[in-house]
């Protein structure tokens, strides 16, 4: 992403601050001074414009996402060819920003200064219009046409389990059914339902945008240094059953950074700040 791309996007989201003034008609960030600093509840929204901007625009993020699939297809060619599994084989997979774009729905949410927040989340799932990543569509089916079946393990509630295989079906995605797809329900881990499919199935990859795709050793909240401790001392599974798709947007990332709290758009905006690293 060049800089030019970031002053434009964020010049643009200060252009439409208004600010009060007594007896007078309100008068925009811009036109008192090009170099005011973004609010607290713009920093988050801004922040969140720009990375899915990058999504949809840049080349360099389809690049990954091709690269991941492949890198998968890769990996399941060998083991199909070098492994001979006493089970079938299957493949776990996320779903959102792991083959499915929800990139419009955070654009939406920014673009009226706003994060996620579940009702609005629930109105886009709902929609069912959800846009495959590049590089998915290919994987999934070609995983399929050499007898490995696909489970969707996802976050995603029972409130939005119609809608879910209505998008999936929509791309004719293999075993898009009331069997293979694993919605959220005590818990949000996904160590329970990983175990249910291990019973039956030899679990060949994992693919997923967020650690808890992966494992447990990514629940109950650990901190930023702990997930970059987990990473490097587990490093041997990534890129060889575990499969990463990048997300700059959302995810457990970013809930470290806020302790797993609750916070407000100020206590945000300072927690990142506190978090990165200057000169």
């Amino acid at each position: 992403m060049s800089i030019s791309l970031a002053a434009l996007i964020l010049a643009a989201a200060s252009s439409c601050i208004t600010i009060k003034t007594n007896g007078h008609e309100p008068a925009t960030a811009a036109s008192r001074s090009t170099s005011a600093a973004l609010s607290p509840d713009q920093l988050i929204a801004g922040g969140k414009l720009f990375t899915a901007v990058w999504m949809q625009k840049s080349a360099e993020y389809k690049a990954l996402c091709l690269q991941a699939f492949q890198l998968a297809d890769l990996r399941l060619t060998q083991i199909l060819t070098y492994q001979k599994p006493m089970r079938p084989l299957a493949i776990v997979t996320d779903i959102d920003e792991t083959f499915l774009d929800n990139s419009p729905y955070a654009i939406h949410q920014a673009l009226q200064g706003k994060d996620f927040d579940p009702a609005s989340w629930n109105e886009w799932v709902n929609q069912a219009s959800a846009d495959t990543i590049p590089g998915a569509f290919s994987f999934f089916h070609h995983a399929a046409a050499q007898g490995v079946t696909v489970f969707y393990v996802t976050n995603r509630d029972q409130a939005g389990r119609a809608a879910t295989l209505k998008n999936l079906r929509k791309f004719n995605f293999p075993n898009a059914d009331d069997q293979h797809l694993l919605t959220m329900a005590a818990t949000s881990s996904k160590q329970a339902r990983r175990d249910s499919i291990s019973e039956h199935y030899t679990i060949a990859l994992l693919l997923g945008d967020n650690l808890t795709d992966f494992s447990a050793l990514f629940d109950n909240h650990p901190t930023a240094a702990e997930r970059t401790s987990a990473v490097l001392n587990h490093k041997e599974a990534f890129g060889k059953k575990f499969i990463v798709l990048p997300n700059p947007n959302y995810g457990d990332w970013e809930n470290a950074l806020y302790q797993y709290k609750h916070l407000s758009p100020a206590q945000k905006a300072a927690a990142f700040k506190k978090a990165g690293k200057s000169y």
